[in-house]
């Protein structure tokens, strides 16, 4: 396949006007015949990698049902979320040992739909004062025991976990998970500066949906915030509905950590892509109205977004972030953090032969090409 007359992502330059070539099933530096896909007036970028989000389309990760995670992978992908790392619950051990299960059997059968690529466990090892829509009933303190039992489970597809570091045993459990792979997430905190730079500088790597769920960024009190933009390698989660944080705070962000280290996530439910009503979450209730999802028992409570990992890039760019940005930080940066760069994130010669054709006037999808294949749109 030859995509022609498109305006193309490049993590060096931007955009560029070039050509891209696949021999199939990846980009190649040269043409390898094979039919031609017209981009003209549109921006050809990598498909997208949602590192974060629980659900979509009435289905839930936590739920462990393999026709939800189909019907989820089906979705995402015609949204051009090409690779998905789902987000389980504050859960019982049991019930996380099923979800892990069910992702590494979705794994297995390798069927339609975006790439399931890991699975993100935001809970149990969370704090009370700041677990959020996490149900309070079911944290648990760091266990690396029980991480890795449950990475047994998934087949090794675990790929990130958050971690309250004021928690006891927090920082062997960041030892634990680094040794399984798996990157740790500071998230659903009370820690202060001090406490998240120790977790960091033990090897914690990113920070869970930044500023929600934790202390403020203060001039005498930076908090987690402080700690992350400090420590060289973290990533920073942004969700970028229009509801979890102010446009400036968006703009402010990108600013403080630069496009490299920023990492938009949608953080969605079930809801998403579903109309307003009630919805279970995680043994609780939310109530979705419009672009918001609150818990049923607490209306000042976000419990999430019902808003797709593209529909949050769009955002990004109508609050003044650069396009460039805001497709890095959807893309290549999530790729990065659970460790599928080698082959998904960017549009170089050699990996996936997966991109998605924006219109360059309303950023809508124009096209989207998965693994090689032209999918209908």
């Amino acid at each position: 396949m030859q995509i022609t007359g498109g305006t193309v992502f490049d993590l060096d330059c931007g955009f560029v006007k070039r050509d891209l070539y696949t021999d199939g099933a990846h980009f190649t530096a040269s043409p390898a015949g094979g039919q031609t896909l017209d981009a003209t007036g549109c921006y050809v970028i990598p498909g997208l990698v949602d590192v974060h989000f629980h659900g979509c389309v009435g289905e839930d990760f936590s739920d462990a049902t393999p026709d939800g995670l189909q019907a989820m992978a089906d979705y995402e992908l015609s949204q051009g979320v090409t690779y998905i790392c789902p987000a389980g619950m504050t859960l019982p051990e049991e019930q996380l040992r099923r979800i892990c299960e069910n992702a590494a059997a979705h794994r297995a059968k390798a069927t339609s739909g975006a790439y399931l690529a890991g699975l993100n466990l935001e809970g149990p090892f969370l704090c009370a004062a700041k677990k959020g829509a996490q149900n309070g009933a079911f944290l648990h303190d760091p266990d690396g025991d029980m991480l890795h039992r449950l990475q047994q489970a998934a087949n090794g597809l675990v790929k990130l976990v958050s971690v309250a570091p004021e928690q006891p045993g927090s920082l062997p459990f960041i030892a634990s998970a680094r040794a399984d792979g798996i990157t740790v997430s500071v998230g659903h905190t009370t820690a202060d500066y001090d406490t998240a730079l120790a977790a960091f500088q033990a090897g914690a790597r990113q920070a869970t949906h930044l500023f929600n769920a934790m202390p403020p960024f203060t001039h005498r009190a930076p908090g987690v915030i402080g700690a992350a933009f400090d420590t060289p390698g973290v990533r920073a989660e942004l969700i970028c509905d229009g509801i979890h944080i102010h446009p400036s705070v968006v703009r402010a962000t990108f600013a403080l950590f630069g496009a490299e280290r920023v990492i938009l996530i949608s953080d969605s439910l079930r809801a998403t892509g579903m109309p307003d009503g009630k919805y279970p979450f995680g043994g609780q209730e939310i109530v979705v109205c419009g672009n918001r999802a609150t818990m049923a028992d607490d209306p000042n409570t976000l419990a999430g977004s019902v808003t797709s990992l593209m529909g949050c890039l769009r955002q990004a760019v109508s609050f003044g972030i650069p396009l460039a940005d805001a497709v890095r930080a959807a893309s290549y940066n999530p790729a990065c953090a659970i460790g599928i760069d080698d082959y998904a994130g960017s549009l170089d010669a050699g990996k996936e032969a997966t991109a998605v054709l924006l219109d360059q006037q309303d950023l809508s999808i124009r096209a989207i090409v998965f693994r090689g294949d032209l999918l209908a749109q």
